[in-house]
Formats: structure tokens, sequence, C-alpha cells
């Protein structure tokens, strides 16, 4: 079956299951459109948020989604991709309902997913969050070593313009509890990040933060 596409490989299944009489071809072919249909709820997803980022328009259909990438995940046994969906479930309690002690339990499960399989990248995303919730909740040095451990993961794994976003949340966090100072040297460390990546979108978020800033 190498090199077969997921249709070639689904249309044999139905063919086995319903012409040859092979019952097991049944959860064969969950399997099979599962593994379609999990990422391709996580691709809409993410899109949705995005355009919300963009003009703050609330779509349900995207906690929906994310809903659903963690169920078929789950059953799929992908540690990595239900770790990724639950995020992103927390994501929308927190960003988009801005109800961030909801998301809490969603990012701290998919920190924890993610950890047991070593995705660091979705680990940088769950701890990042976790420390805006400390931020909300007014702890101030917890958010402070996640969003720091957030920023480490992100280089460690060459997520250059990831570690920029995660830098200017540092500053924004340093200019909130009175270092000024500290805040403006994060953001001089995220512009030369983000101009070595070619993140446009960070170096407007680096502009606006120092304007709050200085504010």
């Amino acid at each position: 079956m190498q090199g077969e596409s997921w249709i070639e490989r689904a249309g044999d299944l139905f063919e086995a299951a319903m012409f040859g009489a092979d019952a097991s071809a049944l959860d064969r072919s969950d399997d099979v459109l599962d593994a379609v249909e999990a990422p391709l709820c996580m691709a809409r997803g993410k899109v949705l948020h995005v355009r919300f980022l963009n003009d703050r328009e609330e779509n349900g259909h995207e906690l929906v989604l994310f809903e659903r990438a963690a169920e078929l995940y789950e059953r799929l046994g992908d540690a990595s991709g239900e770790a990724d969906a639950l995020f992103w479930i927390g994501c929308w309690h927190q960003v988009v309902k801005g109800e961030g002690a909801t998301g809490r339990p969603y990012f701290e499960r998919s920190y924890a997913l993610a950890k047991s399989v070593d995705d660091r990248m979705t680990m940088s995303y769950a701890i990042r969050h976790l420390g805006f919730a400390d931020k909300d909740a007014g702890h101030f040095e917890q958010a402070r070593e996640r969003l720091a451990e957030s920023v480490a993961l992100r280089r460690e794994i060459g997520f250059r313009p990831g570690e920029a976003a995660g830098l200017v949340a540092l500053a924004y966090l340093a200019a909130e509890t009175g270092d000024p100072t500290t805040a403006f040297r994060h953001l001089d460390e995220a512009q030369a990040v983000a101009e070595s990546c070619g993140a446009k979108a960070v170096s407007g978020w680096i502009e606006q933060a120092r304007t709050f800033i200085r504010a």
C-alpha cells in the first residue's frame, strides 16, 4: 500500500468490507479517515482563530473543530496531535472568550501530553499561555518563569518568530511589574530576532509594545 493515497486506501477498505465481507476493514477505514479528518479540523480551526485575531468576530465553529480534532487524535493514540488540539481549545476559552480560568486545565493537559512525547513546539505554546493565565491572576514571578521557558523552548527548536513573540510577552510583563529597562532590553532582542527571520507581524507588535511602555 506504500504510496497509495488515503482516498484509494479508503476505497479499498470499503470494497473489502462491502464485497469481501471483511468486517475488520470498517475499523481500519475509521483509522484512515480519522487520520485525515483530525489535521483538517486543526487547520480549519487555526484559520478561524487568525480571522478572529484580525476582526475580533467570534465564530463558535472554531471550538467545535478543535474539540473534534482532540477526540480523533485521542482515538488514534496520537499524543502530540491531541496535545496541540487541547492547547487550541484552551486558547479559544482564554483568548476568544476571555475566560483564562476555563482555559488553564486544557493548557496543563496539553503541556503534560506534549512533554511525554518531547513535542517542544506544543510545550512552548501551552506554557506560554499558562504564563498569561498566571499574569492575569497576579502571579507575576510564576508568569515570568513560564514565559521564559516558552522562549527557551522555541530557541532550542529554532522557532524564531515564536521566540521573538515570546520576548515581546516578557517585555510587557516586565513593564507591568515596574521594570521598563528590562522591558526595552527584551524588545531590542525581539526586534533582532524578528528581523533575522522576516517576522513582520511580530515587528509590528514590538513597535506597539514600545509605544505602550513609553506612554
